[in-house]
């Protein structure tokens, strides 16, 4: 990626905040470079102490269970993104007049000379989807890429690696922008916006202006979405390079300088000549998969960044049709008696489930889990009249019985009274018996899954198990 941005970090006295997937790069990367790091964590169990063994026998200090003194001699400070603001080493910090800089920010500063530029991609929900698009997209047109950040790819492995990039396709959470104050992408886009993370950031307003700070100094192209009002705001309160254009993607007829579908085909009008009068097919609707309004929103936002980089046409067909979606993302288990089997259990707020429950007509909802103080209110009276029935698990069931009976009262409603994991099975055999010919069951739980499940894999991992039990009319 060419050579080191000319900084002198011998010796430098570095605090680290937080082990983990980013902290634990940025250590390693910091002690490479020659500075002195310490290592603070607010954890000090067996997982923790492995990974301090590890530093330590590299020469870098480590500190556990500590992680709210600031160590004497800080001169800069490199968090992880998850630790909130008000942490009180950051006050140490602050009032020593202190930087803070997160794993991007880091990452931005160490790029070299003639670095790959990075289209950067955030938003409540399809993130990596987008990001895993927009990589297949500029491979496809021969580029050499990696989507890295938020996905779980260090950017400061990247940067610091050997591997050469034309370009980087880069997820980005609003955790992450916080922290990232001198970030400037190539273009970026901003997906969507909706309540998410509040307990981190204080507010909508805070969350948002993290978020909108990824178009802060685009170059080429700031992508909204336009059926989200908020993100078309944040570009125009965005301070860009001249010449930099707002670039809009939407699922109806596209106007000048937008991307959308017209007739079944994802049509650009903003990257062609004289783009009042003309426009340029780049896919077919059948080329996205799978091809749900939301992904097909996410594609054209992927097909927007790469088109805004000089990719043609040919290569975002190629790149949507070579693409495969992560598991858990509205993805078909199987067919049963004529009803479709689908796990979207990465649809874990409000948000994502509405977009997931938006491309079925006829439904059997298994929902529920940790509410995270969401209500659902919004989410159920959208989606009333696609529900046959629904089945709910997990410790906020109740929150969304409550509103099923105030917006969907004739829907029938299974609830569960379990939190252990086989609630799962369970939940997949009475939903089969609200099932008729032509419906979908979805796992779509509008919830985190840590009341009953370790992450969200393992409670999509259970409902495919327990769908694969199925065997044709034994219900």
């Amino acid at each position: 990626m060419g050579g080191r941005q000319v900084t002198d970090w011998q010796g430098k006295r570095v605090t680290v905040a937080g082990l983990g997937v980013s902290g634990i790069p940025a250590a390693k990367g910091l002690h490479g470079l020659g500075a002195a790091v310490t290592v603070v964590n607010d954890g000090d169990d067996e997982r923790a102490r492995a990974q301090a063994a590890d530093l330590e026998a590299l020469g870098i200090t480590v500190r556990l269970g500590d992680g709210a003194t600031l160590p004497e001699g800080t001169e800069l400070v490199v968090t992880a993104p998850g630790w909130k603001p008000d942490k009180p080493l950051f006050d140490a910090a602050r009032a020593a007049g202190l930087e803070i800089w997160g794993d991007v920010e880091l990452a931005w500063r160490l790029r070299g000379p003639g670095a790959a530029p990075w289209l950067a991609v955030t938003g409540t929900n399809g993130k990596t989807t987008t990001v895993q698009m927009l990589a297949s997209i500029l491979e496809a047109a021969g580029l050499r890429t990696a989507a890295v950040g938020n996905i779980g790819v260090s950017l400061l492995d990247v940067v610091l690696g050997d591997e050469p990039y034309d370009v980087l396709a880069v997820e980005l959470s609003s955790y992450q922008l916080h922290w990232a104050p001198s970030l400037r992408a190539h273009s970026a886009a901003v997906l969507n916006l909706a309540p998410d993370h509040l307990d981190w950031h204080g507010s909508m307003e805070a969350y948002a202006a993290d978020k909108g700070r990824v178009y802060e100094g685009n170059r080429v192209a700031c992508v909204y979405n336009l059926a989200d009002k908020a993100t078309e705001d944040l570009v125009r309160e965005a301070d860009v390079e001249e010449g930099c254009r707002a670039v809009g993607f939407t699922l109806g007829t596209p106007g000048p300088s937008q991307l959308g579908v017209v007739d079944g085909i994802l049509v650009d009008r903003a990257f062609v000549e004289n783009r009042q009068k003309n426009a340029q097919e780049l896919a077919e609707i059948s080329d996205v998969n799978p091809p749900a309004p939301h992904n097909i929103a996410n594609a054209l936002a992927a097909a927007a960044l790469a088109r805004a980089y000089g990719v043609p046409a040919a290569a975002v067909r190629d790149g949507l049709r070579a693409f495969t979606p992560d598991a858990h993302r509205i993805a078909h288990v199987a067919d049963v008696d004529g009803v479709a089997y689908i796990d979207d259990s990465k649809a874990t707020n409000t948000h994502a489930a509405q977009a997931s429950l938006a491309a079925y007509e006829s439904i059997v909802w298994i929902a529920g889990g940790l509410a995270k103080g969401a209500t659902f209110d919004e989410l159920v009276a959208g989606a009333a009249g696609r529900l046959r029935g629904a089945v709910l698990i997990g410790a906020d069931r109740a929150l969304i019985r409550e509103a099923l009976a105030r917006h969907a009262p004739e829907v029938p409603v299974v609830d569960l009274d379990r939190t252990d994991t086989g609630a799962m099975l369970a939940a997949v055999r009475e939903a089969r018996t609200l099932a008729r010919a032509g419906d979908t069951v979805l796992l779509a739980p509008a919830c985190a899954s840590m009341d009953m499940f370790v992450n969200y894999n393992k409670r999509g991992d259970a409902f495919a198990e327990a769908v694969r039990g199925l065997s044709p009319a034994d219900g």
